[in-house]
């Protein structure tokens, strides 16, 4: 849970760095800390990392995917369905958006390039945790050029019994890539707002509180409706 610093208005947000490098791991807490971003532990394996992030229960956790163990997509995913709570951001390879959409899938609430987009992190971070996808637009907009360039794809069929309209399946389809809010907006042609309002609608039909339950409740109904998830 997030605390309130006693002398600013700013939440202290309290993370855990997972990184097989020590090198790495410094770097980012370094990086973390300028940005008075408190870090509470280290893991160097996913296994540790999953360990101490149900320890500690920390806001959210910063995931290197390639981890000695368990991969950190996987540890993103028993996190994930530990303890919905806790955030996990995914660090990749620069331009790896397919790396970044398993770890999505897995419950990530967004991945960076590590290589590009360190100084990004603290507010990235804190994006996360007011229901932001922590993406950035050169990725995200990959994302949704392969969404594009593939309609026929289980991105772009809808349950009969689905309860959403066509356009909060749109919705959904666009956050499933990563797309922020703005980015979906941009998108299908609409104001902020109006995404907005159709979050709202489509968390409620789903009876989700947040962007990654929502995309994992409409892989669970192409499921049940033998669609491609």
């Amino acid at each position: 849970m997030i605390d309130k610093d006693d002398n600013t208005d700013e939440a202290v947000l309290r993370t855990i760095v997972a990184d097989d490098d020590p090198l790495v791991r410094r770097l980012i807490r370094d990086t973390l800390q300028r940005a008075d971003v408190t870090v509470i532990a280290e893991a160097s394996t996913g296994r540790e990392a999953v360990e101490l992030a149900l320890f500690y229960r920390p806001d959210v956790v910063v995931m290197d995917y390639m981890m000695p163990e368990m991969d950190g997509i996987e540890a993103t995913r028993r996190i994930y369905e530990a303890d919905p709570s806790v955030k996990v951001v995914l660090l990749t390879g620069a331009g790896d958006e397919e790396l970044g959409l398993r770890g999505l899938r897995a419950g990530a609430s967004g991945y960076l390039s590590k290589e590009v987009e360190l100084d990004a992190l603290p507010r990235a971070l804190r994006g996360a945790l007011e229901g932001e996808a922590a993406i950035s637009r050169q990725l995200a907009m990959k994302l949704i050029e392969r969404y594009r360039a593939a309609p026929t794809g289980g991105a772009g069929l809808r349950p009969v019994r689905s309860r959403l309209t066509d356009r909060e399946w749109e919705v959904l389809d666009l956050l499933s890539t990563g797309a922020t809010t703005d980015q979906i907006a941009k998108n299908l042609v609409l104001s902020s707002e109006t995404v907005r309002s159709h979050l709202k609608n489509l968390y409620r039909k789903l009876e989700v509180n947040s962007r990654e339950e929502a995309v994992l409740a409409a892989s669970k109904l192409r499921s049940l409706s033998g669609l491609p998830a």
